[in-house]
């Protein structure tokens, strides 16, 4: 049996070894996402929905708290259990992934999600990306004596696996995501850039046949499309809404509850949260929340720079390098940077899939980057 003696050792030890600026930014982030879910984006999504005026911000209050919860637990238990951890995880993830075509909850022409019941609605896609990271790194500095360009092969297939996964429901922007994730981290472990080249030319030949010759993803075609020729296109609508909002808040906004254009924002309160934030605080709260994720990809970088362990490089790269493409592809489209694709804003968008997703995230990097003491 477990002592409260020996439980308050464990964590005192884990915060005495804790990465303090990194686990302080996260914390930051995470405030900043409730504080611009109490003020600006809960009572557009509650009066969209009917709903208790601040029933979304109590929503999002609860995933945040269980969220630090799961961070606080893998922040915590031992490296190598970790790993355990995620290999168990991303199998459990893998099997809800292969669910979602079979029994998933069609929302606007695309089955993503899960519904079961006792349990809130969920994207499993969502839970199976940290681990990804994991399991993927693990192949690349496998212990076994397998030949460099099998387990270059062998990461592959799983890559492969989860995006034919993701293309089937379709979610073409968290395939883009996976893959560039999986090229990340082959490129850094050392692969031959011809091979690399190579790969990312058939990528590049493969995802336009799909789009030109495939009818189920013809959307996508008409969205680059429309992105490239603003004044035909027919796909413009939102992106279009998200700069007229992001033009009318100006550099320092119209003022707390003085946005009007939030409302017709489609999705303002997860893919279209920064147009909802800039046009009541400005461009200078923009600015100030990619000062944060900048500085946060700083601290692990540092780290990264002075790790020995090339499994926990890779780890610390992929994690890090998940969070800020998709930090950038939601800013982009927000700006019309990019086409329009739907992606949350990591640590401050509402959704419980995309909370828990960033969360296991935090929970892995502050447990790898924590001082370890032999």
């Amino acid at each position: 049996m477990v002592s409260l003696s020996s439980i308050r050792k464990h964590y005192y030890s884990w915060w005495k070894n804790l990465d303090k600026p990194i686990f302080s930014i996260i914390i930051i982030l995470f405030v900043t996402g409730l504080f611009f879910s109490l003020v600006s984006t809960s009572l557009v999504a509650s009066n969209k929905l009917n709903t208790n005026d601040f029933a979304f911000f109590f929503k999002h209050s609860i995933f945040i708290i269980l969220g630090l919860s799961i961070i606080l637990f893998l922040s915590s238990i031992d490296v190598n259990k970790l790993f355990q951890f995620s290999i168990f995880m991303f199998g459990i993830s893998m099997v809800l992934l292969i669910l979602v075509p079979v029994i998933g909850v069609e929302v606007k022409g695309s089955k993503r999600w899960l519904d079961f019941i006792l349990l809130p609605r969920f994207q499993p896609v969502e839970l199976l990306k940290p681990f990804f990271v994991v399991i993927v790194s693990l192949i690349l500095c496998s212990k076994y004596q397998l030949n460099l360009s099998i387990k270059y092969l062998i990461s592959l297939l799983v890559a492969l696996s989860v995006s034919l996964l993701l293309v089937i429901q379709p979610d073409i922007g968290q395939t883009l995501l996976i893959s560039s994730c999986w090229a990340i981290l082959v490129f850094v472990s050392g692969i031959n850039i011809y091979f690399f080249l190579i790969f990312a030319l058939l990528s590049v030949l493969l995802f336009l046949y799909l789009v030109v010759f495939i009818p189920k993803f013809t959307y996508i075609k008409m969205r680059i499309l429309s992105f490239f020729n603003s004044e035909t296109g027919t796909h413009n609508f939102q992106s279009d809404k998200a700069i007229e909002s992001i033009s009318s808040g100006g550099f320092f906004g119209k003022g707390l509850g003085e946005g009007i254009l939030k409302n017709k924002v489609p999705e303002a309160h997860t893919d279209y949260i920064v147009s909802v934030i800039s046009e009541e605080f400005g461009v200078l709260s923009i600015i100030f929340i990619l000062f944060i994720f900048l500085i946060f990809i700083y601290f692990v970088f540092k780290k990264i720079r002075f790790e020995d362990d090339v499994k926990i490089k890779l780890i610390l790269t992929g994690s890090i390098s998940l969070i800020l493409f998709q930090a950038l592809i939601h800013i982009g489209v927000n700006i019309r940077l990019f086409p329009t694709t739907g992606m949350t804003l990591p640590y401050l968008s509402y959704g419980g899939s995309s909370i828990i997703s960033v969360s296991l995230l935090s929970g892995i990097i502050l447990n790898l980057t924590k001082r370890r003491i032999s």
